[in-house]
């Protein structure tokens, strides 16, 4: 049987609509990509990195439905019908969201290529549990990797942004 006899097969290209960010998108991409390629590929939502691609590094955290979830190991196929928020969703409008502000001002990040995936899986553990201690933080960011701080200024941002969103909250009351 030559080359020639054996049918040519085409990735399969799916029309799907996304909700990134409280946005919804309408597109076509190839049923073999995972979320995190969609993001940046297809919708130009370039906050999400590409870490390790294995699952191990924590760079492509992104929230599906709430939860902090690795998009280098989940196909775009999965989301249909699902939130996902990425880095560019986390702000509101101008004002960036407490935990943007306390690592900007307490140097949470040094190089920033963590940063977005470690943002997200902060943000989720704050909406499950408001006022984590230091070892609650510790344990929910665990699988996100940082090779330039050393922790302990993003344990510190997180802390910050804690007390911010605490006052925040009392004087709203």
């Amino acid at each position: 049987m030559s080359d020639r006899s054996l049918p040519m097969h085409r990735p399969r290209k799916v029309r799907q609509t996304l909700t990134v960010n409280g946005e919804t998108h309408d597109v076509l991409f190839d049923g073999y990509k995972t979320l995190l390629e969609v993001l940046r590929e297809d919708l130009g939502l370039t906050g999400t990195k590409h870490g390790c691609e294995l699952g191990e590094c924590g760079a492509c955290a992104v929230l599906v439905d709430g939860e902090p979830l690795l998009s280098c190991l989940m196909l775009a196929l999965e989301c249909s019908g699902r939130e996902i928020t990425t880095i560019e969703g986390l702000a509101d409008g101008n004002e960036l969201h407490p935990l943007q502000a306390a690592f900007a001002d307490l140097g949470g990040s040094q190089c920033g290529y963590c940063t977005p995936g470690i943002l997200l899986t902060a943000k989720a553990l704050l909406e499950r549990h408001p006022q984590p201690n230091r070892e609650q933080i510790r344990e929910a960011l665990s699988g996100n990797l940082c090779r330039c701080t050393g922790y302990e200024q993003i344990f510190e941002s997180v802390e910050a942004a804690i007390l911010k969103m605490t006052a925040r909250s009392e004087a709203s009351r």
